[in-house]
């Protein structure tokens, strides 16, 4: 039994690693959607066959051509159709223009704001405003076209206060209550503010609708 188990684990490594091939190459990272889903399906139908050691293994090499099949006439179609490609892989989304964050756009794809500042820190982006496009590509990479270096530093996040901030910059609470008195915005109507060449930029949860 147990040597059933190998040498199905050895046929289907191999044969999982020639369909990838034909499929293409493509890293992790720049996998869209239904490549994932496709490795996902491919991934079950390999394990299944091998936990199962009394089926055969055209129950799961079936499948997996037929997956590999349609993955293939999808992606050649795609090459063909710019509609085809769009529907299956969705369109790359400009989420910063300008320096200015287009906030429609991120709650229609669920993309939040941590997320934006999480994805340009790794780039070593400083600036939200400095930033001529950012575009959140299909396999959920963010591409960023930078004009100059300045580091944001958020002070307000959806109406919480980052203290530790205004330590920095050598600011406090009571500077920050009278700012937003000043510009008639409440703390809790906050959805953002970050500090930056000196100036405080606010966006209120009005400024989203």
């Amino acid at each position: 039994m147990y040597g059933i188990i190998v040498l199905k684990t050895f046929f289907i490594y191999f044969f999982i690693a020639f369909m990838y091939r034909i499929m293409g190459k493509k890293e992790v990272g720049q996998l869209s959607i239904v490549d994932l889903i496709v490795s996902i399906l491919i991934a079950e139908l390999g394990a299944l066959s091998i936990e199962n050691v009394e089926s055969s293994l055209l129950i799961s090499i079936i499948p997996i051509l037929v997956i590999v099949s349609i993955q293939l006439v999808i992606g050649y179609l795609s090459l063909k159709s710019a509609s085809l490609r769009n529907v299956i892989d969705g369109k790359p989304a400009v989420i910063i223009k300008d320096g200015k964050l287009n906030f429609k756009e991120m709650t229609h794809l669920r993309y939040s704001l941590d997320d934006l500042i999480s994805q340009l820190r790794e780039q070593g982006i400083q600036s939200i405003e400095d930033v001529t496009y950012a575009v959140l590509e299909n396999n959920g990479k963010l591409s960023v076209f930078q004009k100059t270096k300045d580091y944001p530093l958020p002070i307000i996040l959806d109406g919480k206060i980052d203290e530790n901030v205004l330590r920095e910059i050598g600011k406090d609470t009571v500077w920050l209550y009278k700012l937003l008195k000043n510009r008639n915005i409440t703390l809790s109507d906050v959805f953002y503010a970050f500090y930056t060449k000196e100036k405080t930029f606010i966006i209120t949860k009005s400024d989203l609708l």
